[in-house]
């Protein structure tokens, strides 16, 4: 299983000696060695290799991992180049395209988000493959939950898009006023007309981010030809 490091380590350090993430730790190996899980063991904490912890300025919250082969790859909502784009990713893209004209990309590869600053963080880490929520309860909540603990500390400007009821419960978490905290429905194709589309999540983020002196998050994506991991 990969291992967290960077600046991030130091603030979760204290969470790989507590006696839940051992039990977790232990779980998740079981799991890898007996099961099909995505993501892949080395993606999967590649959320915080993308996007360090001094450079966070949004973090967009989901569930757990796409649970079909090939499709997690450790960034929520994101697929690597070349695998189609799945259906909560599309209606993540129409909602940008109504909310900033931003243009349909020709893959859902969301590294370009991480490497700006947007932290892509389930609330849960790993799926058994063709199962979605298969991994809730093994521990993960209390990790995401330090996660959220480590940014809600940070004095400096930090948007939260939390999209799903899994997400949403984090909202009591963050209590800094220093940050803007927004909530949607899920963007999965059997929640997102209950309010997910219309949210206009991204232009919000934006104006937070610009009223504090904090440059902008670009979200198109760019088509393959200029994608470049």
């Amino acid at each position: 299983m990969a291992a967290i490091s960077g600046d991030w380590l130091a603030p979760l350090s204290a969470e790989f000696r507590k006696p839940y993430y051992r039990k977790l730790y232990e779980t998740v190996m079981r799991e890898y060695a007996a099961r099909t899980v995505y993501p892949p063991p080395e993606d999967l904490f590649s959320a915080f290799e993308f996007t360090p912890l001094s450079s966070v300025k949004a973090v967009i919250l989901g569930q757990d991992p796409y649970h079909e082969e090939g499709q997690a790859h450790g960034l929520c909502f994101s697929v690597r180049p070349g695998v189609e784009v799945p259906p909560s990713l599309a209606n993540i893209f129409r909602e940008l395209h109504d909310d900033l004209d931003c243009r349909i990309p020709d893959n859902g590869c969301l590294i370009p988000w991480a490497r700006q600053g947007v932290l892509l963080l389930n609330t849960v880490l790993t799926v058994r493959a063709h199962r979605a929520a298969s991994h809730r309860g093994i521990g993960w909540e209390e990790f995401t939950d330090a996660v959220i603990r480590v940014l809600n500390a940070q004095e400096r400007p930090i948007v939260f898009l939390l999209w799903g009821r899994p997400a949403a419960e984090k909202a009591s978490m963050l209590n800094n006023p220093a940050h803007l905290v927004l909530t949607a429905p899920h963007p999965s194709p059997l929640s997102a007309y209950r309010g997910f589309f219309g949210c206009r999540h991204f232009s919000r983020a934006n104006a937070f981010l610009c009223e504090h002196g904090v440059s902008p998050v670009d979200w198109q994506i760019p088509d393959l030809d200029r994608t470049a991991e």
